[in-house]
């Protein structure tokens, strides 16, 4: 949708054009207007007349459902026709209020308060917050989420390619993060993270920032996207230790001895105790046979027992 003005100027050329809605988008909202007429209307209408069939005449049970569809069906055109207009209402919908409630709260204080306590409070509402870091920090990061959202909507007007009827992912709401701002987006059919992906550096410019992340904001949906916009880097800062005051300067400092690592270490040289059980089956007071030796190596299996018969070696 677009506004000129038909007054020229002395030279004869057109005073210009202002551009509110785009044309392609007008011409999609007119059609999706139309479709959602007839849609609503005639299925309210049938489900109407087939419920008052039931108590009236088939003829009037459709008259009936005429005179609700059509009303149903208006309702729903224009809700369809004022879209784009109520999106752009959405991305203004922050400032907007703000506007009117600075406003209203101007408006009721110097109504109901003498000139000296209204420039008193304003005074005090305007200065603490500039002169306290805290709130100086909070009120600037909370307007640059606002700034961020405007800059975003350029971005996907500009040079990141819309569906065919011209719609533009909706940015849902933004908050401030140690390093920058973090906006969720929703796209709408015929754009991807893939195609963001490959643009973010120009993001980035038009964004103010040193560089700009985009991740699934949900598992379930694809089209649900939190963007990670970051104008300075937190993990560079030089950050005080408490440690340094807890050490006493004056403490004086203890020399140790270096440690030394024993080396070329052999397992015969290690002393490691025999543990001696009594076997199962066998009276308790008769000692085994040692199963390791002291350096902790198996004994060697002896050639004979005095059970075996060595006749058939002599």
């Amino acid at each position: 949708m677009s506004k000129s003005s038909p007054r020229r100027s002395f030279g004869g050329k057109s005073t210009g054009t202002v551009t509110v809605i785009e044309a392609r988008v007008h011409r999609s909202s007119a059609r999706n207007a139309r479709l959602a007429f007839v849609l609503s209307a005639v299925i309210v209408g049938l489900l109407s007349a087939v419920v008052a069939a039931s108590y009236m005449h088939p003829i009037l049970a459709l008259f009936l459902g005429a005179l609700v569809g059509v009303p149903v069906g208006g309702i729903a055109w224009v809700l369809v026709r004022i879209w784009p207009v109520l999106r752009l209402l959405w991305w203004w919908a922050i400032e907007i209020v703000l506007a009117v409630a600075v406003l209203t709260f101007w408006v009721q204080l110097a109504n109901h308060t003498p000139a000296v306590v209204t420039l008193l409070v304003v005074t005090l509402l305007v200065g603490v917050p500039a002169a306290v870091p805290v709130c100086r920090r909070q009120v600037i990061a909370w307007a640059w989420c606002l700034v961020v959202r405007h800059r975003l909507r350029v971005c996907f007007s500009q040079f990141i390619i819309a569906n065919q009827s011209g719609s533009l992912p909706l940015i849902l709401w933004a908050r401030p993060t140690p390093v920058g701002e973090r906006v969720w987006v929703y796209l709408r059919p015929g754009l991807s993270a893939k195609d963001l992906e490959g643009r973010l550096d120009k993001i980035a410019v038009t964004c103010h920032a040193s560089t700009v992340l985009i991740e699934r904001a949900s598992e379930r949906t694809a089209a649900y996207l939190r963007f990670d916009i970051k104008h300075r880097e937190v993990l560079t800062a030089t950050v005080g230790s408490p440690l340094v005051d807890v050490i006493d300067p004056d403490a004086p400092t203890v020399e140790q001895a270096p440690l030394t690592v024993p080396t070329a270490l052999d397992l015969p040289d290690v002393d490691v105790p025999t543990i001696t059980l009594p076997a199962q089956g066998k009276p308790a007071g008769k000692k085994p046979a040692p199963t390791t030796t002291a350096n902790g190596s198996k004994p060697a299996a002896s050639s004979s027992t005095p059970e075996d018969d060595v006749s058939d070696w002599i």
